[in-house]
């Protein structure tokens, strides 16, 4: 035994190691993609990250970020390494677990280990291990500064924590083990509520030491298990913050005493019941409900970490999303209440009409603090906001739900294959029309399809089979897809895999050959042999970190990004079974050869086959060790702003970043960054109401409380008849007097919008003065703008962006990061002006303009894109290019083809040439294989007179689409089908190749590219 726990330690601490070597060595050196910028700026500076808020995330990262020192370039990779560390702990004590199970396999007294025994149990889980450090899912969230890996590493000192207690039972003080769980647990809701699903399997390891297995049992203890996930998820945690809110309203509005009174009281009352129930029940000698009272203690204790998001919010911090400034907004903003609803056990199908006789039921109403009135006042009474369905397009277990987006529907029927059965509905006009109702078994169709097979299983597989490549995946055979390595496989399902074009060619193309899939098999198969309970235990948490979330969620299709990371703890269950896999080889192995060699051999060969194979075929593509996109260029779009301008964005790719660079290294603090998205609630242009470090206050006409929620929340269009334009301040002048207001079928009177025609005009002498127009356009200016918008209602954030449009009285540069996603509001792109990365509005007809995406300001667009960007090092051979910086370098790519052309248009050809070979280098082929977009930039290179570099391009491309047409036309059918569209792409790419060289003169070159065409045609 003491060889046993000495070695361990010394493995175990070795594998943790290995683990914080491998992730400190690829570990991102600044803010990623996604949310990665602003869980980072929150943690930095503790501000209020979105619903349901991280706040243990937070003041961990808040401690990681001070061995910074000082240097705010360094505080994105202090709080990176809390992921890397939080990950190798994870490892840690999965290699501990492994140990504990494989043990108890070996030996049934658990004390006698022989020498072959212990070198094979050590290396099993030396295997498991580090099969899990290389698993893709959880290594690319072991290097970025996000919540998933510091969640991994709750749920493994969780499940670690119960397997202590197991081993210490019978000891006096044992149960000290399940009190810590409770404190981890509550812990752990302040970064992921994923920590959870630990739960169940928790409970079973208790249930197994303590009762003698039963049916009964087994069913009551996983049904206790499940109430138990349910009473924290939708009792403790919403209902401590929905009590304290009802005593606060009573407190404040009824009892007339100060605000948090009610909340103070509250919470004093929940401490003098915690302390009477430890008293009671200790007195009474009752030991089950005392450990019962301290573990709900404990998870209160542990979340106490969310008072540290009222705090920070009632500090008013630059971000500070919902404003959860107390215990009635804490509740909406903890049930995610911006996001909405979905249904999971029951509900309706995406098609399905409201209930004729009751379309609406109330939710909630809101209240907002009246500092002048000393209460809480009533904006939206919740009245008639929660929909009704037709009860005949409801059903149980409804995983096609969504109707948001056509999108949506249009992949409900493609994965659930939906027909439907036809009923006739009638319309609140009285019309009736036929709806196709999916039928159970489409919707079945479409669970197991998309939700398990596409979100579930293809995440599974690429963590222990291979990759294909980084390219969402949205079903076709082309990208996302699960891959073994071995080509008789793969081809049965994705086609020939041996001579993959370059364009088809990635880093994150793993081949781990089934491998550890197949180690796990074997684990699993072995467990379940030798040891039932156990292995029951493995199988629920294994079922409920990836079924049971799959259930949960009910997603929709498509996601916006791969969702794998959401379901680590799954694997890490699986990680076990590999472990097992290699001590049942070696169980195998020892009754045929010595038990030393077998254990030896065992190990090896499953470290060299598994662990050590996903290693190296990962590495490429998870390290991230030199790259600086996402901030990189988020300092783009904020060095292509004037001082103290405004810049509209929209997703979380063009916001979170900016938010980083701003919040995390100070630049550019006099831009108001404005994501649009999130200016459809309250708080956000509430916030846009002050100054926020060199930034003024946003100028607006309406007041804050008319943007209160309940109060504008939808303007509709109502035709007055009127033909002319209409001056935009005189419409915004009309809503914010609140006296022309139309009634509603519900009895309300709203404000609406009298005319789509508005006209903006301009006060020439200060867009000047503010630089708003340069000098040398003054001559120019457009008296006045005028547009149609396209919308039929207005909402918060079109209604804010439209009042700041008209209040701003030409005195602040406003910027559009993607002008083309606001068309039908300000369809006035004809005046927007292309600078750098970002598109201007002045009032100014554009030069070179393209519609819906505006013009061209070229030497300030020049001047910035050649000498003020930085491009993250992704022309570096060194630099992995993932997909989110592929996507995103899309539009730098789009934005100097349009320079280019434009400066070539000016006569400029030197700087024409100049803008082209700075876009190639910075985004060169063996990094960003050229695509058909690519085009235009030989062409420009031949009008300037470039030949010999467009010579080169041209061979380039002819190159890959070549390479990519011969492929496509060795596959055979149906596959060569589902890669028709790139065929004919390539196609007509070859023709125009051939076509721009022949009319620039290189006969030769033409002459070639026209021959392989005709080659191809005549194979056809």
């Amino acid at each position: 035994m003491n060889n046993f726990r000495k070695f361990n330690l010394i493995i175990g601490w070795s594998v943790f190691l290995i683990s914080a070597i491998v992730y400190f060595l690829t570990l991102e050196p600044t803010a990623s993609w996604w949310d990665c910028g602003e869980y980072i700026a929150t943690a930095y500076k503790l501000q209020v990250g979105h619903p349901p808020g991280a706040p243990t995330f937070q003041l961990i990262g808040r401690f990681f970020s001070l061995f910074a020192f000082g240097d705010v370039s360094q505080v994105a990779l202090m709080i990176n390494s809390l992921s890397a560390l939080a990950s190798a702990f994870t490892v840690l004590f999965l290699f501990w677990t492994i140990t504990h199970f494989g043990r108890k396999l070996l030996s049934t007294n658990q004390q006698d280990l022989s020498q072959g025994q212990l070198i094979a149990l050590m290396g099993s889980a030396f295997v498991g291990a580090l099969s899990f450090t290389f698993s893709d899912s959880f290594w690319f969230s072991a290097v970025e500064g996000e919540v998933y890996a510091l969640s991994s590493f709750f749920t493994a000192i969780v499940f670690w924590a119960i397997l202590k207690w197991e081993t210490l039972k019978d000891e006096k003080h044992s149960l000290r083990w399940i009190i810590l769980i409770a404190y981890l647990i509550g812990l752990s809701i302040g970064v992921h509520l994923l920590n959870l699903l630990a739960i169940p399997a928790i409970a079973f390891v208790v249930y197994f030491n303590r009762f003698k297995p039963t049916r009964k049992g087994i069913i009551f203890t996983f049904l206790f298990s499940i109430i138990a996930i349910a009473a924290i998820m939708f009792v403790l945690v919403p209902w401590t913050v929905r009590l304290s809110g009802n005593f606060e309203l009573f407190f404040t509005n009824t009892l007339g005493l100060g605000f948090n009174t009610g909340t103070i009281v509250f919470f004093i009352l929940l401490i003098g019941l915690i302390v009477w129930g430890l008293y009671y029940t200790r007195k009474k000698g009752k030991l089950v409900a005392n450990t019962a009272v301290l573990m709900v203690t404990f998870i209160l204790i542990g979340y106490t970490s969310f008072f540290m998001l009222i705090i920070r919010a009632n500090a008013d911090t630059p971000i500070n999303e919902n404003n959860p400034s107390n215990a009635i907004s804490l509740l909406s903003y903890l049930n995610r209440e911006q996001y909405g609803d979905w249904p999971i056990s029951y509900g309706q199908y995406y098609n399905a009409p409201l209930d004729q006789d009751d379309p609406y039921s109330d939710g909630r109403p809101t209240y907002v603090k009246d500092l002048e009135k000393g209460k809480y006042v009533m904006t939206d009474d919740g009245k008639n906001s929660l929909p009704n369905y037709d009860e005949r397009f409801e059903t149980v277990f409804p995983r096609m739900w969504s109707s948001q987006k056509q999108e949506h529907i249009k992949n409900y029927k493609r994965w659930g294959k939906v027909e439907g059965t036809p009923i006739q509905i009638t319309n609140p006009d009285g019309s009736t029309e036929t709806r196709n109702k999916p039928t159970f078994i489409e919707n079945l169709r479409y669970f197991f399809r998309y939700q398990v097979g596409h979100m579930y299983f293809r995440y599974f597989m690429w963590n222990f089979s291979g990759r294909q490549n980084d390219t969402q995946g949205h079903g076709s055979i082309k990208n996302g897809n699960w891959l073994t390595g071995i080509n008789f496989i793969d081809e049965v399902r994705l086609g020939e895999q041996d001579e993959l074009p370059q364009s088809r060619q990635s880093p994150a193309r793993n081949t781990f050959y089934m491998l550890p899939f197949i180690l796990g098999l074997i684990g699993f198969f072995y467990h379940w042999n030798k040891d039932k309970k156990d292995a029951w235990v493995i199988t629920l948490l294994f079922i409920m970190t990836g079924l049971a979330i799959i259930i949960y969620l009910n997603q929709y299709a498509p996601q916006p990004r791969e969702r794998d990371y959401a379901f680590a703890g799954s694997f890490y269950a699986f990680a076990i079974w590999i472990g097992l896999g290699a001590l049942a080889i070696y169980d195998a192995l020892s009754k045929k050869i010595n038990p030393k060699l077998a254990a030896a051999l065992a190990s090896v060969v499953c470290f060299v086959a598994v662990p050590l194979n996903m290693g190296a075929e990962g590495w490429d593509d998870h390290d991230r060790s030199n790259k600086y996109a996402a901030r990189d260029f988020a300092s783009n779009y904020l060095n292509s702003c004037e001082e103290e301008a405004v810049l509209i964005t929209h997703g979380d790719n063009d916001t979170f970043p900016l938010w980083y660079a701003q919040e995390v290294e100070g630049m550019r603090t006099d831009i108001r960054v404005v994501n649009f998205m999130l200016a459809s609630g309250d708080w956000y242009i509430h916030q846009l109401m002050r100054k926020i470090y060199d930034s003024d206050p946003m100028p607006f006409t309406l007041k804050k409380e008319q943007y209160n929620k309940g109060v504008n929340d939808i303007i509709p269009y109502y035709d007055r008849g009127i033909k002319r334009h209409v001056e935009l301040q005189k419409i915004i002048d009309i809503i914010a007097s609140d006296k022309y207001r139309m009634p509603t079928q519900g009895g309300d009177r709203i404000n609406f919008l009298p005319t789509k025609k508005v006209k903006l005009t301009v006060d020439s002498a200060k867009a000047v003065e503010s630089g708003i127009v340069p000098k040398h356009m003054a001559d120019r200016i457009v008296p006045e703008i005028k547009w149609k918008i396209k919308k039929n209602y207005l909402y918060p954030n079109d209604l804010m962006l439209l009042d700041f449009l008209a209040s701003h009285d030409w005195s602040r540069p406003l910027y559009l990061a993607n002008p083309s996603s606001l068309s039908s509001l300000l369809d006035i792109d004809e005046y927007l002006h292309l600078e750098g990365f970002a598109y201007k509005l002045i009032p100014v007809k554009a030069k070179h303009h393209i519609s819906g995406m505006g013009g061209i300001h070229t030497d300030k667009c020049y001047n910035i894109l050649m000498n003020k960007c930085k491009w993250g090092n992704l022309n570096k051979p060194s630099v992995y290019v993932d997909p989110e910086s592929q996507r995103n370098s899309m539009i730098p790519k789009q934005n100097f083809r349009r320079l280019a052309q434009a400066l070539l248009d000016e006569g400029k050809k030197d700087s024409a040439i100049a803008a082209v070979d700075r876009c190639l280098e910075v985004f060169p082929n063996d990094k960003f294989t050229y695509d058909m977009y690519m085009l235009p930039f030989a062409d420009i290179y031949y009008q300037a007179g470039a030949t010999e570099k467009a010579n080169k391009m041209v061979n380039t491309m002819f190159e890959v689409f070549s390479e990519n047409m011969l492929y496509y036309s060795s596959l055979n059918q149906p596959f060569r089908n589902q890669y028709s569209q790139e065929k004919q792409e390539a196609f007509a790419v070859l023709q125009r190749l051939s076509m721009l060289t022949e009319d620039n003169g290189q006969k030769e070159l033409s002459k070639k590219i026209s021959d392989f065409i005709s080659g191809q045609i005549q194979n056809l």
